[in-house]
């Protein structure tokens, strides 16, 4: 998949001469909040290797498998491929003979089993049957006598026992050929619309030249390639959006996804945007519709009503200054990434090269693993991994590990206490035991006596020293894991305990044996409003450095 880009009005999607497709066929008199409440978190011009690419939860590859099975066309393509054994004709073309066409309909009910056959059923057999061939679950070939038949493919067997493996490897093949053809399907002209390179103008030079129109290939190709980074664009909103999503709170309307893709981060949409929201909605809703019946994507279209509401004047609502209710506001569209969904969508953002992890994945190991793995990851959610890492887990045993990984004085070693600390909050009181035992460690006494003591037990505060260098640390913690967020640090300096004395509390701070004395006491020189504090803190920090040289 593409990297995530804006959708502007220069998109191949607006039609020559700056008419926009969607222009006037979505009623535009309700609240812009109510259909379009949304910016986009990216940069304009953030680059590829720059993107992000949140953890996600997937269910158990048997699950998903079933899951597949369990689409309609999946299924049918199965069924044609059984249908096969040990052979059956095909013409020249691998496609189904005439007198298959009707019983390929019946044997997938899409007809009844008596009477005449709807060409719509046969049309949807042949799907069935062609998605069979691209799947290699229906192999053809020539016989001795010069046949051409069809026989099932080495696959079958274990797709139709469900082997999630076999399963997977054949929808996921079948979700990558509908995404193509879903935006090959958006990038062809309009019915009565003329193809491109066509019209007037084309008939100028056709003596000289009676091949193929070079200009208008390349219009469909352009047109196409837009098609598919835009559907590649939404598909990745739709991923993320899921990822942070509340349970049950999944689905996205229409015009959400849209302003995702258009509106910059906090900014509200002026008409310029709006008119680029409804030209997206217009163009991702049927390729949207297309993967939706593969199991990527639940999907509820645009109420095609809408447009006839529009061109017959019909007030769009009663109240216009009332906000949508659930249901009006549902026929503007809706979409949801289903978990298959969310599987596809990684795989090819897997095999674009993104860093795409599932969560529980630093689980996996002990603790030293995961709380490194915490330390150095940018793309994960701590409190998830470490509620997977303690699930089922002994608590004191646990928080025995996760202390001893807590340990030491090099570079990650202030994140890694810091999420010891989360961690211990999630054992709660049956970690107690394991802490009490190192109250008297160098590295984690202070932490250990301050979290004994919020948690309700008589022990003795640490003393000065530890108190500072477990200022120090807890700073510098902040400091590594938020990446230098201004708010959060303003906090942390805000909250420290200076007095009407600042020389004296940053002359005791400077001379912590912490490897990141300086740089907390740098940042408190910077960020601290009181400009004498502010000051002495810079000194103290040059005094640290200084320290450090020696």
């Amino acid at each position: 998949m593409a990297g995530r880009s804006r959708y502007t009005s220069d998109n191949p999607s607006t039609s020559e001469g700056g008419e926009e497709h969607g222009e006037g066929l979505l009623p535009a008199d309700f609240e812009l909040a109510d259909l379009y409440g949304a910016s986009n978190g990216g940069d304009e011009d953030l680059d590829d290797s720059a993107v992000i690419v949140p953890p996600i939860s997937l269910p158990p590859d048997a699950e998903l498998a079933a899951a597949a099975l369990g689409v309609p066309l999946i299924a049918r393509a199965l069924k044609l491929a059984r249908w096969t054994a040990p052979h059956r004709p095909v013409d020249e073309h691998g496609d189904l003979t005439e007198p298959d066409r009707e019983p390929a309909a019946r044997l997938l009910e899409l007809a009844p089993a008596e009477g005449e056959v709807a060409e719509d059923a046969v049309v949807e057999a042949m799907r069935a049957w062609a998605l069979a061939c691209d799947l290699d679950l229906v192999e053809t070939g020539t016989t001795a006598e010069g046949e051409h038949v069809a026989i099932p493919g080495p696959d079958l067997e274990a797709a139709e026992e469900g082997d999630p493996e076999t399963v997977l490897a054949l929808w996921l093949e079948a979700a990558g050929i509908v995404r193509e053809l879903a935006a090959e399907a958006d990038s062809l002209p309009a019915e009565g619309e003329e193809p491109a390179g066509e019209g007037a103008g084309a008939e100028e030079g056709a003596e000289e030249d009676e091949g193929p129109d070079e200009a208008g290939l390349s219009d469909v190709e352009e047109a196409r390639d837009a098609a598919a980074e835009l559907l590649d664009e939404a598909l990745q909103v739709l991923y993320e959006t899921t990822a942070f999503a509340e349970p049950g709170a999944e689905t996205v309307p229409l015009g959400v996804l849209a302003a995702l893709l258009v509106v910059p981060e906090g900014e509200e949409p002026d008409e310029e945007m709006l008119g680029d929201i409804t030209d997206l909605m217009v163009s991702l809703d049927p390729m949207l519709a297309d993967l939706a019946e593969l199991g990527l994507l639940e999907h509820r279209p645009i109420d095609p009503e809408l447009f006839e509401e529009e061109e017959a004047g019909e007030p769009a609502a009663a109240d216009e200054e009332a906000p949508l209710d659930e249901a009006e506001a549902a026929r503007f569209g809706m979409v949801r990434l289903t978990p298959l969904g969310q599987y596809a969508v990684r795989e090819w953002l897997l095999e674009e090269g993104y860093d795409a992890p599932l969560i529980g994945e630093l689980a996996q190991g002990d603790a030293g693993t995961l709380l490194r793995g915490l330390a150095e990851t940018t793309n994960v959610l701590p409190e998830r991994e470490l509620q997977a890492w303690l699930s089922g887990r002994e608590p004191v045993a646990a928080a025995r590990e996760l202390l001893a990984a807590a340990r030491g004085r090099d570079a990650t070693g202030p994140v890694r206490r810091m999420y010891c600390v989360v961690a211990l909050g999630e054992l709660g009181t049956p970690a107690h035991p394991a802490v009490e035992e190192v109250l008297e460690d160098p590295d984690l006494g202070g932490l250990a006596r301050i979290w004994l003591r919020e948690h309700g037990l008589e022990v003795a505060p640490p003393e000065r020293p530890v108190a500072l260098w477990h200022t120090v640390d807890s700073f510098a913690a902040v400091l590594l894991a938020s990446q230098g967020d201004a708010a959060r640090l303003r906090e942390l300096v805000a909250a420290l305990p200076v007095t009407d004395n600042p020389a004296s509390y940053f002359g005791e701070l400077w001379r912590v044996p912490h490897p990141y004395t300086a740089e907390v006491l740098e940042v408190v020189g910077e960020l601290h409003l009181d400009r004498n504090v502010a000051k002495e803190a810079r000194k103290a920090a040059f005094k640290a450095r200084s320290q450090r040289g020696k």
